[in-house]
């Protein structure tokens, strides 16, 4: 399992490096993403989706506003209160590392057959319910 995970992590880190990402920048682009426009949301809601503590998305989000990935603007609900949003350059280069993502899971699970992969899946599922809680 550990080799297997060296050999699926390093495919996965070549294509978000391609598109100047690390796995951490990845996974908050692709949360504020699948959020929907206007591809915002706070940083609490960050933290629970990607799961990371208050001083690590703090980070992640400084190191993505220097880029220009993403903005962070007063809530229009509560002044108190931020949020954080995709702007169009962000937008446009998870789209980007997006497609190119799924190709290259496609490629990495091609040695599967459809049948083997649909397996796989659900044994997966079954494995990882032991350790997690069925979501209510």
């Amino acid at each position: 399992m550990k080799r297997l995970t060296t050999h699926l992590t390093q495919g996965l880190d070549t294509v978000f490096a391609a598109h100047g990402l690390n796995a951490a920048s990845f996974d908050v682009l692709a949360t504020l993403r699948r959020s929907g426009a206007p591809y915002a949301l706070t940083p609490s809601q960050l933290m629970d989706w990607t799961m990371v503590t208050s001083g690590t998305m703090t980070n992640r989000l400084d190191r993505l506003e220097a880029k220009g990935l993403v903005d962070r603007k007063k809530s229009a609900q509560d002044a108190r209160s931020v949020v954080v949003q995709l702007t169009v350059k962000g937008l446009d280069l998870i789209n980007a590392c997006v497609s190119d993502h799924v190709v290259n899971q496609n490629r990495m699970t091609e040695a599967l057959n459809a049948k083997e992969q649909e397996e796989l899946d659900r044994l997966l599922a079954k494995w990882l319910a032991a350790f997690e809680p069925p979501d209510d």
